[in-house]
């Protein structure tokens, strides 16, 4: 029997997670070269079935399939989490810790599945999330964020829970002194007057979401964001 790994696997560059929802080829193709390792999440493993195995598959493994294949080989990062009180998702992040996690197969498919997904955002807000979907990219704003995008890109703000847009720099429809919440008032549908946006908020409490053709600029903005 293999030994166990040291958990949390620490990885010193960003990581690739893959979770069995909609992901297109060419969205998991365009963020790989981008990280140096690929985990995934349960059912996400079945993407690579037949090429080159992730680093770790983590979860409660309901979804996977030939379980007992990836067991085989990849021994102990076949980390088996049976426990239903996280995600797959959740469990992933409370056993990696990475530089930043590019996550593709978390949105667009069942709407139960998205939103526990935007959950975790907020209920890891020490992690720099990039969520990628076929459309759209969505992370948890930092106190300060500051992005290079293109004028007329779309910016949306939803609130997960209560905030305060402190300051907001080339947007449309302005967020500064504006309380925010998932009861009152979000920033859904904001647009950008110019290529440099910001936001500036007074907890990490709001998933912001763009457009997908700025992956590059996301990454950056959340590279150069400081630490909360």
């Amino acid at each position: 029997m293999s030994a166990p790994v040291p958990l949390p696997l620490v990885y010193d560059r960003p990581v690739l997670l893959l979770g069995g929802g909609p992901a297109a080829p060419e969205l998991i193709a365009e963020l790989r070269p981008l990280c140096g390792a690929v985990v995934a999440a349960d059912g996400g493993a079945d993407r690579l079935a037949g090429g080159e195995p992730p680093d770790a598959i983590i979860g409660d493994m309901d979804s996977v399939g030939d379980a007992e294949g990836w067991r085989a080989r990849l021994g102990p990062r076949f980390l088996h989490e049976p426990e239903q009180e996280s995600t797959d998702l959740g469990k992933c992040l409370r056993l990696t810790r990475a530089p930043l996690y590019l996550a593709a197969g978390f949105l667009g498919g069942r709407l139960d599945h998205s939103l526990a997904t935007l959950h975790a955002l907020v209920t890891h807000p020490d992690r720099r999330i990039l969520l990628a979907g076929r459309e759209d990219l969505a992370f948890l704003a930092p106190l300060r964020w500051r992005a290079t995008l293109a004028p007329g890109a779309r910016v949306s703000v939803f609130p997960m829970g209560p905030c305060t847009g402190l300051a907001s720099r080339g947007l449309t429809w302005p967020l500064e002194n504006l309380a925010l919440g998932p009861e009152t008032r979000i920033g859904t549908s904001n647009r950008a007057e110019t290529a440099q946006v910001g936001l500036d908020l007074d907890r990490r409490a709001a998933v912001v979401m763009v457009e997908r053709r700025f992956l590059h600029e996301a990454i950056a903005s959340l590279d150069e964001a400081p630490g909360d």
